[in-house]
């Protein structure tokens, strides 16, 4: 990688080694950027690809002529960029471009951008435009407390207030009177702000705006960065409309968690990077009421942070460019196999692999003792309900069910009610201790769960006999044990550990770098199958899955 000053150094017929030579051309301050670094870095690494930065000064101030001659052209608009004089140099040099630069045109203005992802049939928030700078007649906006009128819609508040222009980003948030009025303004993150609370309830009366519905997302944003149609990579972060203060990690960076998107956003995502011809493409997406809408599209923009993203990123790139160009420049270049598929991971046999399964043997946490009662019963209502779900001599019956956990409960307070009311048969009195803690055990926490108790009724033919005497020829009746087990539940401590081992699962992906941002959620399927062992405690799990994915998209099946 190097930077170049004339468009000699840059040709690549000047190089005796057949290259595709591929060119950087933005701003400094985007190009030196540590993701671009990064990417640039390992396309390198393809052995028919070389990549060089134009110097901002000759982008700002040399003829497009003098600019370096490039077979693939990377570039995109910041601030201060020439965008125009840059698809001059297009024009002439027709280099292959992965982001379109026309579109990019297209992308300053929201009014346009909206107006094409309308026209994809992609959501949207509800909105109308005042447009100011036009000449028509249909820039009427009426006023009220708690609403406004715009060339007849109405927004009640909270609505939100967009500059048409996307380079602007003071974006203004109005609540109505009843949630304390005012407005939340939203602005490009300076130090540890990105919006603040201003008392003004009144919208701008000068410039033209986008005003739609407020969507409530529960404090988060959506952020989506695509490589092509076929890979997103999403991130989600605190909205800067909740109190404008911006969460960060211990190195300064923005706190983001991954996300896993659902075939119709990743549908919606295939439909942005097409839509606008960009193949490096971020934008936003608000999750409100069930459903997704985008709400801003940024063109060329990087997930920042992630190696395995900057790995993805650059291979499907380099097969990109090389598969574009390499026949024509007679580049004997094989295509590898699953091309710009999802993403594929290294083994430790070297070969290339889509991760298809996760195998883990996972130990529950901190947890209460296990506890156990044994008590001999002979009443009929035991019987009858040992007989009522199947049991034998040869097979014994477990009670986990809620309903079935309720009739042996009601048939204690049954036996303990006669026991306080009646003398009894003896053998009930004998375990009536027994009855006492059956029924404590099983009232405990007001509700069944069907995982913290069960009871188990086993039938013995020769049971204890009635009387008191130890004579062995004293006769013995059949009689049933139930066995009773309680306990083994998790303790905060243990809730604590489920869920931390969760997190860090994340990084436990082949191929990651140890950071859980950079857990490859692309490469997951929309609804990922976790099995799970059956048993009395597959409940605990649960907590181990909100630390592995808090996006809610896993599916369990037992």
């Amino acid at each position: 990688m190097e930077d170049v000053e004339d468009e000699d150094s840059g040709d690549s017929s000047s190089s005796n080694e057949k290259n595709v030579i591929v060119g950087i051309c933005a701003m400094a301050k985007k190009s030196g950027s540590k993701p671009m670094q990064a990417i640039l870095t390992r396309l390198e690494e393809f052995d028919y690809i070389k990549t060089i930065i134009f110097p901002e000064e000759t982008i700002l101030k040399a003829p497009i002529e003098e600019w370096p001659n490039v077979d693939c052209l990377i570039s995109f608009h910041s601030k201060g960029f020439p965008l125009e004089k840059t698809a001059s140099y297009a024009a002439l040099r027709d280099p292959f471009i992965l982001n379109n630069i026309d579109m990019q045109f297209e992308l300053q203005d929201r009014r346009k951008v909206y107006a094409i992802l309308e026209e994809e049939g992609i959501m949207l928030p509800r909105y109308a435009i005042l447009d100011r700078d036009s000449n028509d007649s249909m820039h009427a906006l009426i006023e009220s407390e708690d609403h406004i009128e715009v060339n007849g819609v109405t927004f009640n508040k909270p609505f939100v207030e967009k500059p048409v222009s996307a380079e602007d980003h003071n974006i203004y948030i109005y609540y109505p009177t009843s949630a304390g009025a005012g407005s939340q303004r939203l602005f490009r993150k300076i130090g540890s702000r990105s919006s603040v609370y201003s008392p003004e309830s009144r919208v701008r009366k000068t410039g033209s705006f986008i005003y739609e519905d407020f969507m409530p997302t529960d404090g988060t944003d959506v952020k989506v960065y695509t490589v092509g149609p076929d890979y997103a990579h999403a991130e989600a972060r605190k909205s800067p409309a909740l109190d404008g203060k911006v969460e960060r990690d211990s190195c300064g960076k923005e706190v983001r968690y991954p996300v896993i998107l659902s075939a119709g956003e990743k549908l919606v995502a295939r439909k942005v990077c097409l839509a606008f011809k960009q193949t490096v493409c971020g934008f936003d997406l608000l999750r409100a009421n069930g459903k997704s809408y985008v709400c801003d599209v940024n063109g060329f923009s990087f997930v920042k942070n992630s190696n395995k993203y900057y790995d993805d990123c650059a291979r499907i790139l380099g097969n990109m460019i090389l598969r574009e160009l390499a026949p024509t420049l007679h580049i004997p270049w094989a295509i590898p196999f699953q091309l710009d598929d999802p993403p594929i991971v290294p083994t430790t046999f070297g070969k290339m692999m889509e991760l298809r399964c996760v195998v883990g043997v996972i130990r529950h946490g901190d947890r209460t003792p296990k506890q156990k009662m044994k008590m001999e019963i002979r009443h009929s209502k035991f019987f009858e309900l040992f007989d009522k779900y199947g049991g034998t001599p040869e097979n014994n019956v477990k009670l986990k069910k809620p309903k079935q956990l309720q009739e042996v409960l009601d048939i204690a307070r049954f036996l303990l009610f006669e026991v306080k009311h009646s003398d009894g048969e003896k053998e009930v009195e004998e375990k009536r201790g027994k009855l006492d803690q059956l029924r404590s055990v099983l009232e405990m926490y007001g509700y069944f769960s069907g995982i913290n108790r069960k009871v188990q009724l086993k039938y013995q033919p020769k049971g204890h006999s009635r009387g008191t005497s130890s004579d062995d020829n004293e006769p013995k009746e059949p009689s049933l044990v139930l066995i009773l087990k309680w306990g083994g539940e998790l303790t905060p401590a243990g809730r604590v550990q489920a869920e931390e081992l969760g997190r860090i699962f994340r990084c436990m992906y082949p191929g990651g770098q140890g950071m859980a941002c950079d857990i490859p959620i692309p490469t997951l399927p929309t609804n990922f199958p976790l099995y799970l062992l059956k048993g009395n405690r597959t409940e605990y799990p649960i907590l181990f899955i909100d630390g592995l994915c808090s996006a809610g998209y896993i599916h369990l099946i037992f």
